[in-house]
């Protein structure tokens, strides 16, 4: 009865394939008042995680998801769009299981194929794509902007982690095994190691207190980044944990972050 007051855009679903013949689904949210003759920035939201999925005929009111946060970007001028790459749920085990031993490449590739689907879409202006996630969705964000093609001017990892050495066995280890049984996965799945080849500006994110992606992730990238002479942004809370909801302003204040950072640099 609240959100009634208000003009509030839908989710519409969409599907695309890839270069590589992979059948994709998105969805994604226009401003309210859309008009199909304009070209409008893109913000694309992902969590890619293993078994994950994002892109579903669900309701969401937080702030991300296709929730409030996405109503309100799209209410300043911006399309939001996620799309589930290989490896999430919901489909053939096949989609789900490809990702084993390579965490990182199927699902970074699937993300710069939807922002590259996206920019023949006669209302999206394709120089002003925009990525970011949180967790796994961070993960995901640095490496789909470590990709050689460079479709993402600008993106934000929450929480991200950045080499899978760095993270708990009991998740790691189910899909990567050890760095010893797979030295390769665990190299090329590394932010760190593809920090070099970083496209775009980029906002980091982290809590001090994160007690599920410990703060090395941040600080190891940050240094991988430097030597490569990479531009980059930082916001650290303090005594924040994962979720980063430490103090009453906490919240407000990452969300407002993002959605500046985004205005910032993708209009």
């Amino acid at each position: 009865e609240r959100l009634a007051k208000f003009d509030m855009p839908t989710k519409e679903f969409f599907t695309f394939t890839t270069s590589d013949g992979v059948e994709l689904n998105g969805w994604m949210i226009k401003p309210y008042d859309f008009d199909a003759s304009k070209r409008y920035p893109v913000v694309m939201f992902q969590y890619s995680g293993p078994y994950s999925q994002k892109v579903k005929d669900s309701w969401a009111i937080g702030q991300y998801g296709g929730g409030l946060f996405g109503s309100y970007m799209a209410s300043n001028g911006f399309i939001m769009v996620c799309v589930d790459g290989r490896g999430t749920a919901g489909r053939v085990t096949k989609f789900g299981k490809c990702t084993y031993m390579s965490l990182g490449i199927y699902e970074s590739k699937d993300q710069v194929e939807a922002a590259k689907y996206l920019g023949t879409l006669p209302y999206v202006d394709k120089n002003n794509i925009g990525i970011w996630g949180w967790s796994f969705g961070g993960y995901n964000t640095l490496m789909s902007m470590s990709q050689d093609d460079a479709v993402f001017k600008a993106g934000v990892a929450v929480a991200a982690p950045t080499d899978w050495r760095f993270y708990d066995t009991v998740y790691t280890e189910r899909y990567m095994r050890t760095p010893k049984e797979n030295k390769e996965g665990y190299d090329q799945g590394s932010a760190i190691v593809n920090a070099k080849k970083l496209n775009g500006k980029l906002l980091l994110v982290h809590g001090t207190a994160d007690d599920n992606v410990h703060l090395r992730n941040m600080i190891r990238y940050i240094h991988a980044l430097t030597q490569a002479n990479k531009k980059f942004e930082t916001a650290l809370y303090p005594d924040s944990n994962h979720s980063i909801y430490y103090g009453a302003n906490t919240r407000y204040h990452l969300f407002e972050r993002i959605a500046e950072f985004f205005k910032e640099n993708l209009k």
